[in-house]
């Protein structure tokens, strides 16, 4: 069941070849959709629609064809007519948005974009209820706020919400749709941009989808894939790693109604509940398109593309970064865009840096695909530097990642929903004189707690005793050691866990790009054990760091005097500088300089509009010189934000203090 074209070669035809193919299919199809259009969308909005498709010609029919093979024709006729429908049902509102966003198409990757994340049960409530905290939200100079998952799951046990049971509604437990799009109205009346989960690589085995495809009927065929006994799924197991080895081994589950009635182990990466879908069925793909213009519709301006490197398959292979589920992310956001030009896709793709490039359309040959990506590599770099007090292993794996194309842009954050994997490449350890298994070591031991003299207080995640392998839990603020501090009942401590915690952040917000700022980091949240009382949530120590929020802290974040306004304060004008500096925006790189200390990270921007920028942060707890003229630009530039006010200049040696941080820009 659900084979498809799945293991063949991706089809390969000459470029010229497939452009002429492509524009005899434009050619054949425009006359016969423009009266459509029209009919559905005005004279002057079907225009800019077929301007639109006519752009896009090449990202939508050549994947098409490269996916598809001879069927390309005819899907790129029902692609076109689907989104030509979302287009017509799209309310005038958010066709106003669309207008801006196509004058202002990077409009994301602007200074003053600034996120939040946070989920809508441990933020607020219900869904209702989140509009009246938009006031917190603006305070910080949040402009993009990211819900976690709130699409319906299934009941039970959920991996906390991406086992998916209807794309179209709500989790009752938050709200409805309705209060979704309200919530989505009030942040577009703010000048936010609403962002929510989408999971693509599977669905909860209740959806529809999947037990119409367990109940025979035709509409469903192919949409998940079942083998009838364990050959295939030994061979493909064979080269694929396990997501979660001690619970859900292997990459299939035994299912007793597949396959007619006779059972069959379906193909299910994550959890047994969690059914991968077959993309090399086009109807999946067609039915996916469909719940993403439909959400869209709704007011939903970014799609958090979730487990996108799973997308495709293929025996011999780690089932991971596929060119197919390439071809299918390029097709899927250039037809989600005819609908919704607004739109934007930001792929979830935790892998490895020559991995993760090419979801922005960093190809040999540039193709969009996702607008935006989760810098991984840069906060796990920052955690390893703030334990090993060292920077050399950040200036070495960042040093020699490939550039992103410069209408993408990174996403950079501290901390996330997830654990902490230490996805540290072994030729980038090496480099710099690390045991790469024994620095990955040391990091979990450390952030567990287990290191001596450490700070930390964090748990791991999926240890596997028997390899040494495991990933860290805990919040950012406990990780930095202020929970410790404050158990403790050790000023000196707790200055130092905050310095941590702020140092951290001043890194994320100033590399460029769109930093995130994940709840109850302004308020120095800490761990929360409370989720072992949720029979639901007790096997999954990552709720350690989704705590409730805690709003009667929250009314002391304007008293300086308090640890929750000392943080929140420095994370605001963290913020507040950010947003007056071009140099900020995405769209060019930043580079890694040796200013002489290789406890100090030091990174340059070049903007051509407003020139250079420079960030410094020292990742020790003593004050550490740098070279003046490679941080200030032979005295050229000004000091407009630091940890301790004005730098000092010493002997040529500008004098960094502990766990302190500086930016530096052309006046």
């Amino acid at each position: 069941m659900g084979e498809h074209r799945r293991d063949t070669d991706p089809v390969t035809v000459p470029a010229a070849a497939r452009n002429e193919a492509a524009r005899r299919a434009w050619a054949a199809l425009r006359p016969r959709l423009e009266p459509d259009a029209v009919a559905a969308l005005g004279a002057a909005d079907a225009d800019a629609f077929l301007s639109r498709a006519d752009l896009a010609l090449f990202d939508v029919h050549e994947p098409l064809a490269v996916l598809y093979g001879p069927a390309a024709d005819e899907l790129f006729e029902r692609a076109l007519r689907m989104v030509l429908t979302a287009a017509g049902e799209r309310p005038a509102a958010l066709r106003r948005i669309d207008r801006r966003r196509e004058i202002d198409p990077g409009w994301f990757q602007r200074a003053r974009v600034q996120g939040y994340v946070c989920y809508v049960d441990r933020f607020c409530g219900t869904l209702d209820r989140l509009p009246g905290h938009l006031d917190h939200l603006a305070e910080l100079g949040t402009t993009y706020l990211h819900l976690m998952p709130l699409l319906r799951p299934r009941p039970g046990e959920n991996d906390g919400g991406y086992a998916v049971a209807d794309y179209r509604a709500v989790d009752p437990r938050l709200g409805t749709m309705a209060d979704l799009e309200q919530v989505a109205t009030a942040l577009h009346d703010r000048g936010m941009s609403l962002c929510i989960d989408l999971v693509l690589n599977h669905t909860a085995r209740e959806h529809a989808w999947a037990q119409g495809w367990l109940a025979g009927d035709p509409a469903y065929a192919g949409f998940y894939t079942a083998f009838p006994d364990r050959t295939m799924p030994d061979a493909y197991d064979a080269t694929i790693p396990e997501v979660f080895p001690d619970r859900a081994p292997g990459s299939f589950s035994w299912v007793p109604e597949a396959c007619g009635g006779a059972g069959g182990w379906v193909w299910t990466t994550f959890w047994p509940y969690q059914w991968d879908l077959d993309y090399a069925n086009p109807e999946v793909t067609l039915r996916m398109l469909g719940e993403i213009t439909w959400l869209a519709n709704r007011g939903v301006d970014v799609f958090r593309m979730d487990a996108v490197p799973f997308m495709w398959k293929r025996l011999g292979t780690s089932c991971q970064n596929q060119p197919e589920g390439h071809s299918l992310l390029q097709l899927l956001h250039a037809l989600a865009r005819l609908a919704a030009p607004g739109v934007v896709f930001k792929a979830e793709a935790i892998v490895s840096p020559d991995d993760l490039v090419p979801y922005l359309g960093g190809h040999d040959r540039y193709r969009p695909e996702c607008d935006l990506a989760y810098h991984n590599q840069l906060m796990v770099l920052l955690w390893s530097s703030l334990a090993t007090q060292d920077t050399r292993l950040a200036r070495q794996a960042l040093g020699r990642m490939k550039p992103i194309p410069p209408t993408a842009s990174w996403v950079t954050y501290v901390r996330g929903h997830d654990d902490i994997g230490w996805a540290v490449a072994d030729e980038d350890a090496a480099a710099v004189g690390l045991d790469p298994f024994a620095h990955r070591r040391f990091l979990n031991d450390f952030y567990a707690g287990r290191f001596p003299g450490s700070y930390a207080r964090g748990a791991l995640f999926q240890e596997n005793e028997a390899t040494g392998d495991a990933r860290v839990s805990g919040s950012a603020a406990s990780l930095c050691g202020i929970e410790a501090a404050l158990e403790a009942g050790d000023d000196a401590a707790l200055d130092a866990g905050i310095r941590r915690l702020v140092l951290l952040y001043s890194v994320a917000f100033a590399w460029g790009g769109i930093p995130l700022l994940y709840m109850g980091d302004e308020l120095a949240m800490r761990n929360d054990s409370g989720y072992l009382a949720d029979p639901e949530r007790a096997p999954d120590n990552r709720w350690l760091h989704r705590p409730p929020m805690d709003w009667a802290a929250g009314e002391r974040r304007g008293d300086p005097a308090t640890l929750e306004g000392r943080v929140f304060g420095q994370l605001q004008r963290l913020g507040a500088v950010r947003r007056s500096l071009l140099a900020l925006r995405a769209g060019v790189e930043s580079v890694l300089l040796d200013a002489g200390s290789d406890e100090v990270l030091v990174w340059r921007r070049e903007h051509p509009r407003s020139g250079a920028f420079v960030g410094v942060a020292n990742f020790s707890p003593h004050p550490r010189g740098l070279d003046a003229d490679t941080v200030t630009g032979y005295g050229t530039f000004e000091q407009v934000h630091g940890s301790d006010g004005p730098l000092r200049v010493r002997d040529g040696r500008l004098v960094v203090p502990g766990l302190g941080f500086a930016w530096y820009a052309e006046p």
